[in-house]
């Protein structure tokens, strides 16, 4: 036998990195790491990767987990709408054109989607930045966790291709939603900067795209038959937007 300690597993390297091994057991990491390149070279990315996240998301790193992420609103009856004054949080942001990026043949409906986009970018702010958990089922298991979403969500999810925009898909969870479950997904460019989709099933059956920012994370909302969506990530629009255009078009192709 080659190595003169026990092997080390997979979440003792996590830990190794977030500083959460036990102090005993550092030595039998630090010797094994010499002894294995490639080990030594995961964790030294998997660091980089830490670092990166934590400049660009300290600032929400510590927040409270929000109330309305409890997962038991998933066996809660859903919400009463609060229409009014609150709407007045979501600036207007229509992207029409040519290509028709706007829901069809309806009014829209900013009140109802405020709830829904608060849900998303709680969660985004939760979840993006941790580095060992950020996903339940990762996506090198992207056809069981569709799968997975679909049979608890009740409506078709497909994890849309957003390589075009340098972004793979790190993996999603199942959250509550405004009206039931939502499916939440998570994509990560190879600098760090991450993106997610927030959609659930909601009340409204159309309404046109809209932009929200929040502190340093902004979204962009619509509904369309009957299924609510937010992308949510950075402070830059132009690159928000480019993300948003992709997960639009192929979600009017699955039909929600």
């Amino acid at each position: 036998m080659t190595d003169p300690i026990i092997p080390v597993t997979e979440d003792e390297l996590h830990a190794y990195v977030d500083d959460e091994l036990p102090v005993e057991r550092r030595g039998d990491v630090e010797t094994w790491l010499a002894a294995h390149p490639a080990d030594a070279e995961r964790v030294a990315s998997w660091r980089r990767m830490a670092e990166a996240l934590h400049a660009r998301y300290d600032s929400v790193a510590n927040e409270p987990v929000p109330r309305r992420l409890d997962l038991d609103r998933l066996d809660r009856r859903p919400r009463r709408w609060i229409i009014g004054a609150a709407a007045a949080s979501i600036f207007a942001f229509s992207l029409g054109g040519a290509l028709g990026w706007v829901a069809h043949g309806a009014a829209s409906s900013p009140s109802l989607l405020l709830s829904l986009v608060g849900d998303a970018l709680d969660a985004h702010r939760l979840y993006v930045v941790d580095v060992r958990h950020p996903v339940e089922v990762p996506g090198d298991e992207k056809a069981h966790l569709q799968q997975w979403l679909t049979r608890r969500c009740g409506r078709v999810v497909q994890a849309p291709e957003l390589e075009a925009t340098g972004l793979k898909l790190v993996g999603g969870r199942l959250l509550p939603g405004p009206s039931g479950p939502a499916s939440f997904l998570m994509y990560e460019s190879t600098s760090g900067e991450r993106f997610t989709v927030y959609a659930s099933k909601t009340g409204i059956e159309a309404a046109q795209m809209r932009y929200t920012a929040q502190g340093n994370a902004a979204a962009l909302s619509w509904a369309e038959r009957g299924v609510g969506y937010v992308v949510t990530g950075g402070s830059d629009r132009t690159r928000l937007t480019q993300v948003a255009r992709l997960v639009y078009d192929q979600a009017e192709r699955v039909g929600g």
